[in-house]
């Protein structure tokens, strides 16, 4: 997590990407690379080989790439050299995700291509779930993984979501577990990677101001909400499978809230702050029905543009269920923050598009201003996560003037303005990570089941009543119902 804790880069890589032809691939994890590459993150000797059932040639894989390169790190004049260079890196080699037959070509294909017998190799699996475990089984068979603790090493990559239950999760992380070991395992959470989610411990842990009142004595209550004001789109038939609680709520945001409410780790070693994340999941209590709301959002007006109904885009059922809006309210039952509600909303559909998280304190005891000239609002820290990477201290003020006004005004660090450089994209920092072999922003397997245990049991709740979401107009702020649970207990 923390770049000086990093391991030595490799020398010989070899990074195969199964599912190569698909968006995740074309438009996040080669640029990625790419944006690596050119800061001179990747070893002299590496190679790219995309898998997939797509056929493609070399060529043609390469020019589909082309498309999505940009050149944030390589000057203008040369960055036609760089992508020509990073593309006599990039192979392809087609096949069946599930065939042994078609990973041994594949392997002799690498062969063939890479200078040595001895090299180390990172598999990305941006597939979807229900084939990873053929997939991996596969390219056991065909002898692609070293599974042997050496001087070389294999390590897989695989993207959410990481079942839809406990069950199935367990299911899954026992069946990679006979190809790939806990050691060799990366669950990728792409908003771990992002640089103000990264800046949460620093905040706590690095400034005085911040970890003394860090508890439930001067912080009333904390609230994560993530908005976009887009539908589905062409994701239509994944996201009916799973809904906003799945895709988003139950590993996202309840991330984002691990780090917000664990205690101090040890050290900044993965393994201490892992430790501290799933002390921390364990605690919560699971998710009740009467403190959590379902919506889904039906035909709406935004910008002079007409949007339709959930159930009537592409590949969605007419009578659908699914939530793509949600707020849940949890709680951490532990010393620190017994009695602090933890409220999180997450919705599709809506009227902005924005992740933030508000940290609101208590109010003031005895405060002597309450009737200058009215009481103003308790002081807030805001951690916007997209679309402006800021932090924000809302405080009380007093307006210049002859005489005495309060006002509420906020200080303000806005990443952009503050800091000179680039940015790294989420999947820059964590693929990274993964030749390095930092595990710091990865899942553990403890920490993915403690996750499952806080939602499973209202999830198959959901399911065996059969509970119809509230309906929200497309553009608007969502189910009137989320703002009465947010505020019962005001």
């Amino acid at each position: 997590m923390i770049s000086s804790f990093m391991t030595k880069k490799p020398e010989n890589l070899s990074i195969v990407i199964v599912g190569a032809s698909g968006d995740l691939s074309t438009k996040k994890i080669l640029p990625a690379l790419f944006a690596l590459y050119c800061q001179g993150f990747l070893p002299e000797d590496f190679r790219i080989f995309g898998f997939a059932r797509t056929p493609l040639s070399n060529d043609e894989f390469r020019s589909r790439i082309t498309e999505h390169l940009t050149c944030r790190y390589a000057p203008s004049e040369s960055c036609a050299d760089r992508t020509n260079e990073f593309l006599t890196h990039c192979f392809y080699s087609p096949g069946k995700y599930e065939s042994r037959e078609s990973f041994l070509d594949l392997y002799q294909f690498m062969q063939e291509t890479e200078k040595s017998q001895a090299t180390n190799r990172i598999f990305y699996l941006a597939i979807p779930p229900s084939i990873f475990l053929d997939t991996a089984r596969a390219m056991a068979g065909a002898g692609l993984v070293i599974c042997e603790p050496g001087s070389y090493w294999s390590r897989v990559v695989i993207e959410k979501p990481f079942g839809k239950d406990r069950e199935s999760s367990d299911i899954l992380t026992r069946g990679l577990a006979e190809v790939f070991s806990e050691e060799q395992t990366y669950r990728i959470d792409h908003y771990l990677g992002k640089e103000i989610i990264q800046n949460l411990m620093v905040l706590r842990f690095a400034n005085l101001v911040f970890e003394p009142i860090w508890n439930r004595s001067f912080i009333k209550r904390i609230h994560i909400d993530w908005k976009e004001n887009i539908g589905v789109e062409n994701r239509g038939g994944y996201f009916d499978e799973y809904g906003i609680v799945r895709d988003v709520i139950q590993n996202h945001l309840l991330q984002i809230l691990a780090l917000i409410a664990m205690e101090k780790p040890v050290t900044v070693s993965s393994r201490h702050i892992r430790d501290e994340k799933v002390r921390v999941l364990k605690s919560i209590s699971p998710v009740t029905l009467d403190e959590m709301v379902l919506g889904q959002y039906t035909e709406g007006i935004t910008n002079n543009i007409s949007n339709v109904a959930y159930t009537r885009e592409q590949a969605i059922p007419a009578d659908s269920a699914t939530p793509t809006c949600a707020a849940v309210i949890l709680h951490v039952n532990n010393k620190r923050w017994n009695g602090v509600p933890f409220s999180i909303t997450a919705g599709k559909g809506l009227d902005s598009r924005s992740s933030e998280v508000r940290i609101q304190f208590r109010e003031l005891p005895e405060n002597i201003f309450c009737n200058v000239p009215q009481c103003l609002p308790a002081n807030d820290l805001i951690i916007r996560i997209q679309p402006d990477e800021s932090i924000f201290l809302n405080i009380i003020n007093k307006k210049p003037g002859l005489d005495l006004s309060l006002v509420e005004t906020n200080l303000n660090l806005r990443y952009q303005s503050t800091f000179s450089g680039k940015i790294p994209d989420a999947y820059e920092r964590l693929i990274l990570d993964v030749i390095e072999g930092d595990k710091g922003l990865f899942i553990r397997s403890d920490e993915l089941a403690a996750a499952w245990d806080i939602f499973t049991p209202v999830l198959h709740k959901i399911d065996r009543l059969k509970i119809k979401p509230e309906l929200y107009p497309f553009g608007s702020s969502g189910p009137s119902s989320i703002q009465k649970l947010l505020t019962k207990d005001d």
